[in-house]
C-alpha cells in the first residue's frame, strides 16, 4: 500500500542502519516525544538494533498517560451523577484515578459512553435535551481542533446541555521542562509529526536556539523513525542544532492555520499539571470566557482540580520523564498489566509500559522464570 508498505521496506531499513553505524562515533541520547513513535520503535525492535551507544529515551508523548490523576477523579465524579451522560474516547475509561475509573462507574450503572468524535457527543446532547452531556476533552494539539469545533458547533446551534471537561496539554513547553530538569539526559528530539501537521514547527525554533538541541520533525513508520534518528545523529556529530523536517509528506512550517484559528478562538493557554511530571507553565488549554458556559468544571461547580496522590507502587512519573524503563518497575508485568493497570502508561495504546508489555519485554527475573 502506497505511503505504508514503502515506509516499512526492510532493505531500506538496513541501509539506514548502515548509515547510522557509519555516522555515529560516540554515545547519544535521543527522545521520541510521541507515544505512537514509541510503539513503533519497541514493536519493530528498532531501539534494540541501533548502533551501540545510540539510546532512545521514551518521552511523555501519550496524552492519556499525562492526563493528571485529579482530572480522572473529576471525570469519575461527573460520570457518577444521574443527570449526566459522560462521553469519552475509549482508552480513557480504564485510566485509574485515586478511587476508581470510568469503566467502574459504567459498571455501577453510570451513563458512560464511548464516542469516536466530540461531534458525536454534541449529537447525543441534542437527542437528550433533558440530560447534561459532558465530553472528556484530552490530548495534545492534535485533538484540540476537533474539540474546538465541537464547542463552536454546540454554541452556534443552540445546544446548551453540552460541556467539556478540558485537560489539553501542549508539547513545546513539555520539551522545555524536560531540558530544564536537573537530571536531563536528552541531547536531541524527534518531534511528533501529527502535532506539527496541525501546529507547524515555529514553536520549536526558540527551543532549538535556547538549548542548542537538535529537533527533527518525524513520522511514525519504521523508516520515518530510522531517518529521523539518522538526521538527529548527523546534527549531533557535527555540532549543529537545527530544526529539520523528516515528515515532509505531511508537515509544513506553518501547519494547518485553519485548525490553529479554531483552537485560538475557543481555548486560551494556561498552566497545566502533567501526570508524573508536575505543573508546567503555559502547557495547557482551557476555554476562553466566551465559551465558559460549555466548561464542565464551571457548570458543575467543580473548580480547579485538586492534586491527588499517585499509587505508591506505580513509577509512572519516572516512565513519563524518561528516567526509567517499564522493566525497572517492581509492579510491571506482575501486579500491573493491561488487564489490571496500576498506572496510565499501561492503559493507553500509546503508553510506554503497554508498548513494552505488548512487545513481550520482560524484566530479567521474569525472563529467567520463563
Amino acid at each position: 500500500m502506497k505511503y505504508l508498505d514503502e515506509y516499512r521496506d526492510p532493505i531500506l531499513a538496513r541501509r539506514l542502519l548502515g548509515e547510522l553505524r557509519a555516522v555515529a562515533t560516540r554515545p547519544w541520547a535521543i527522545m521520541e516525544v510521541c507515544g505512537g513513535q514509541t510503539h513503533t520503535l519497541v514493536r519493530q525492535g528498532i531501539d534494540d538494533v541501533l548502533p551501540a551507544g545510540i539510546r532512545m529515551i521514551h518521552g511523555p508523548g501519550c496524552p492519556v498517560c499525562v492526563t493528571p490523576l485529579e482530572m480522572i477523579d473529576q471525570a469519575v465524579t461527573l460520570a457518577a451523577r444521574p443527570e449526566v451522560i459522560f462521553t469519552s474516547y475509549g482508552d480513557m475509561l480504564r485510566v485509574p484515578g485515586s478511587t476508581g475509573d470510568l469503566l467502574g462507574v459504567k459498571a455501577r450503572g453510570g451513563d458512560v459512553r464511548v464516542v469516536y468524535s466530540p461531534l458525536d457527543a454534541v449529537t447525543i446532547a441534542r437527542e437528550n435535551p433533558d440530560r447534561e452531556v459532558v465530553f472528556f476533552a484530552v490530548g495534545f494539539e492534535t485533538t484540540a481542533p476537533a474539540n474546538a469545533m465541537a464547542v463552536l458547533h454546540a454554541a452556534t446551534t443552540g445546544v446548551t446541555n453540552f460541556s467539556v471537561l478540558v485537560s489539553h496539554v501542549l508539547v513545546p513547553p513539555a520539551i522545555g521542562a524536560i531540558l530544564d530538569a536537573p537530571d536531563n539526559q536528552v541531547q536531541g528530539f524527534l518531534a511528533a509529526g501529527h502535532v506539527c501537521a496541525v501546529m507547524g514547527w515555529t514553536e520549536y525554533e526558540p527551543i532549538v536556539e535556547k538549548y542548542r538541541v537538535p529537533i527533527v520533525v518525524t513520522g511514525f513508520e519504521p523508516l520515518d523513525l530510522l531517518e529521523g534518528i539518522l538526521m538527529t545523529v548527523r546534527q549531533l556529530e557535527s555540532g549543529r542544532a537545527e530544526l529539520e523536517n523528516q515528515y515532509v509528506r505531511a508537515v509544513r512550517r506553518s501547519g494547518n492555520t485553519e485548525a490553529q484559528d479554531a483552537i485560538r478562538r475557543v481555548f486560551r493557554v494556561t498552566e497545566r499539571n502533567w501526570r508524573g511530571i508536575g505543573p508546567i507553565p503555559d502547557s495547557g488549554l482551557v476555554l476562553t470566557p466566551e465559551f465558559a458556559w460549555h466548561d464542565a468544571q464551571q457548570r458543575f461547580g467543580l473548580g480547579a482540580a485538586a492534586a491527588s496522590t499517585e499509587n505508591a507502587d506505580c513509577i509512572a512519573g519516572d516512565i513519563l520523564r524518561g528516567t526509567a524503563l517499564p522493566t525497572a518497575c517492581p509492579a510491571y508485568a506482575t501486579r500491573c498489566t493491561p488487564r489490571h493497570p496500576l498506572g496510565a502508561p499501561m492503559v493507553s495504546s500509546e503508553g510506554t509500559c503497554a508498548a513494552f508489555y505488548t512487545a513481550g519485554r520482560m524484566p530479567i527475573a521474569l525472563e529467567v522464570l520463563r
